[in-house]
């Protein structure tokens, strides 16, 4: 007989077979989540509704007015303490002696002396006043009793009534008890009513100076307005610095630390103060702990400004008022003065305004010129307001060289005898030759200069806009020479270079444009060749000294910590062209900034002082003279030839190219070939086999290079 097994628990194995049947699972659902404890949805009610934003706006608003009133209360005591004794004089005293103004302090002292005679005097009345007042009382009384009782003797004499005698005084009587039943009745609500008056004159007292904890106002009254600066707030703002020497010597003194500061002077849109520093504390301690100076002084970072001057241990803050540099300068007056001209020998451009306010103008004469900053930061608009002005002057020639090709520069079109526009290699080639064209005009004054040291030229300007393109530039010549870079061989680089050893003194300068400065974009030779620096935001201070000068940057100068996109058009400039304050070795200058369509009403001013420029918008490359090669071909046959012979023949040979040669520029091409005029008889010449073996020599030279 068989047994039938009944399993009880379900196989966990599929079966074997595809073609058993689909078995089909019923899941459970899942048990219900546990109730929330009581407790826990209670301190999450409470939690939600300590947190809220109308809690917490009611809580502000209970605080606030508490405050009012309080500190109201602390106002009107001290006012009335103020009154009743010397403290307000003793207290700007202390103030006039902590900030070196003797003259003050001794002003305030003789008030002093005059009120505490005055409150003597009067002391002195009060010992005698009892009894005056005595005297007075009875005999005011007497006087009225006097008058009321002829007046009723008037009275009775005129109806006959002897009664009468005493009806004004009665009157009189009647009126004073009247009074005295009002005050009997008004007296007790004045007496439940009083204190709240009290209090709520306290409360508007204290509501009108914002007598609150800042959290605690409303929001259009928590701004960012820091609090005036006062001496105590600047000593504590040091003293809270996080420098240990620095808070230890502050506690230490007799002053609290008053004796350090000199007089707080209002200053443009902000003030300044020189803090002088207690032994053992550096200058640089401080300057190091700008931010949180400034957020000790209730200010943003870029509100606080920190130079070092002449004195010894001295640190000058300047401080603006919170939002001031937030605020725009206003149009240039290159804009708003149509009749305004430019002076270039004697003149300043009006650049902008100094943190003070001042008008920052600078003297462009005799000055190269570099401004570096990162992108976006006004560094072109900086640039071409300086040149703006200068076309003012009709003397001043232009030549320009935008390496941004964006249309900065458009206007100058018919005002620069060169415009050349484009960020590709060819026009960093045409903007090389433009810089060599001024090394051949400063060399060609330079000779005329030493043929009569009284010549004067006119002022020649090559601005190029964008110049690490040009550093940064990889073509090379046919001479394997290439156009950018800082070695010897690169042709922009020594271009630049000439210029700023010997351009000044004829008046050819260099005025270039660049961003975000390096070693390669910007090498230390050609940024320490200008004599004005001025420099944007920048990103580290390693930059910082590249565009002002390890000097600047010690005394002070930092671009770095200018706000990149917030600051625009704003400078640290670094040149003797502008007047910066003693002791310190930069300035900082907010630009104007002239939009295209003021430049160009500028620009067309300035071309109705010319009589017409033809503005060439490419080099002419063509076929160029060997030099060296025409002298050898002058010379013919002859083995020796006087110099000024060897000029005239060479301006017959090609007048456009060798017209205005002198002997500077023979030299300069002898010179340059390794070889030299010579005496001969008492008169300079030039002799054919040194110009033949100086050719050899190049030629040799030149194949073996293409060899390598």
């Amino acid at each position: 007989m068989s047994e039938n097994v009944v399993r009880l628990h379900k196989p966990t194995d599929p079966p074997a077979d595809h073609a058993a049947p689909t078995v089909l699972t019923v899941v459970p659902d899942a048990p219900p989540a546990p109730p929330v404890p009581l407790w826990v949805r209670s301190g999450r009610a409470v939690k939600t509704a300590v947190t809220h934003e109308r809690t917490r706006a009611t809580a502000r608003a209970l605080a606030r007015h508490s405050s009012y009133t309080f500190n109201g209360g602390r106002i009107v005591a001290r006012r009335t303490w103020d009154g009743k004794t010397g403290a307000r004089y003793e207290r700007m005293i202390r103030a006039a002696e902590a900030a070196g103004n003797l003259e003050a302090a001794e002003e305030w002292e003789e008030r002093l002396q005059r009120f505490r005679a005055a409150r003597h005097h009067r002391r002195m009345d009060l010992l005698h006043s009892p009894v005056d007042a005595a005297k007075g009382v009875a005999v005011g009384a007497g006087m009225s009793v006097g008058v009321l009782v002829a007046l009723g003797v008037v009275m009775a004499i005129n109806t006959g009534e002897v009664r009468d005698v005493i009806t004004p005084l009665t009157a009189t009587i009647d009126f004073i008890a009247l009074l005295i039943r009002i005050v009997q009745i008004v007296w007790g609500p004045a007496l439940t009513i009083g204190p709240f008056l009290a209090l709520l004159a306290l409360w508007a007292v204290g509501r009108k100076q914002q007598a609150a904890p800042v959290w605690a106002l409303p929001a259009n009254a928590r701004s960012s307005e820091g609090e005036p600066i006062t001496p105590s707030i600047v000593v504590k703002a040091l003293r809270d610095l996080g420098v240990p020497t620095l808070a230890r010597a502050i506690k230490e003194m007799g002053d609290a630390g008053a004796s350090m500061l000199g007089p707080i002077r209002i200053a443009g849109c902000g003030v300044e103060v020189d803090v002088t520093l207690p032994s053992g504390v550096a200058t640089n301690e401080v300057q190091a702990k700008r931010r949180k100076l400034a957020e000790n002084l209730t200010r943003h970072e870029h509100e606080v400004f920190i130079t070092i001057p002449q004195a010894a241990r001295t640190v000058r803050l300047w401080v603006a008022d919170s939002g001031a540099l937030d605020e725009p300068i206003g149009p240039s007056p290159l804009v708003t003065d149509e009749t305004l001209t430019a002076d270039y020998a004697k003149g300043r451009a009006p650049w902008g305004q100094d943190l003070r306010g001042d008008a920052a103008a600078l003297s462009l004469y005799q000055r190269h010129l570099l401004i570096t900053g990162l992108s976006n930061q006004g560094k072109t608009a900086a640039l071409r307001s300086l040149a703006l002005w200068a076309s003012l002057d009709r003397r001043v020639e232009f030549r320009i060289a935008d390496l941004k090709g964006a249309g900065d520069w458009a206007m100058f079109d018919g005002l620069a005898t060169v415009l050349i526009q484009g960020p590709t290699d060819e026009h960093v080639i045409e903007a090389t030759e433009m810089v060599e064209s001024l090394v051949d005009e400063m060399n060609r004054r330079i000779a005329a200069r030493q043929a009569d040291p009284t010549v004067v030229f006119d002022p020649l300007i090559g601005i190029v806009d964008e110049a690490q393109v040009a550093f940064m530039c990889p073509a090379v010549d046919d001479d394997k020479r290439p156009y950018g870079g800082s070695k010897a061989t690169s042709r922009y680089f020594m271009a630049v270079r000439k210029v700023h050893n010997q351009g000044r003194v004829v008046d050819v300068l260099m005025y270039e444009g660049t961003q975000d400065p390096t070693d390669q974009n910007l090498p230390k030779l050609v940024r320490e060749g200008a004599h004005t620096r001025a420099s944007l935001a920048l990103g580290t201070e390693a930059q910082a000294v590249m565009a002002l000068g390890e000097k600047a940057v010690n005394g002070g100068a930092a671009p770095h910590l200018l706000r990149q996109g917030l600051d625009k058009g704003t400078l640290v400039v670094a040149s003797d062209g502008i007047e910066i304050p003693k002791g310190q070795s930069s300035i900082t200058v907010r630009t104007h900034f002239i939009g295209d369509e003021d430049a160009k009403a500028i620009t067309d001013r300035a071309k109705a002082l010319r009589a017409g420029v033809t503005t060439l918008h490419r080099i002419d490359r063509g076929e160029k003279r060997d030099p060296l090669a025409d002298i050898l071909t002058v010379c013919g046959d002859e083995k020796r030839v006087f110099t000024q012979e060897v000029i005239k023949r060479l301006s017959l040979l090609d007048a456009e190219a060798y017209g205005s040669w002198s002997f500077g520029d023979l030299t300069r091409v002898l010179d340059a070939a390794g070889t030299e005029a010579k005496k001969s008889h008492g008169r300079m010449v030039v002799r054919a086999d040194d110009i033949a073996r100086a050719l050899a020599d190049r030629d040799s030279d030149g194949s073996a290079s293409a060899s390598n």
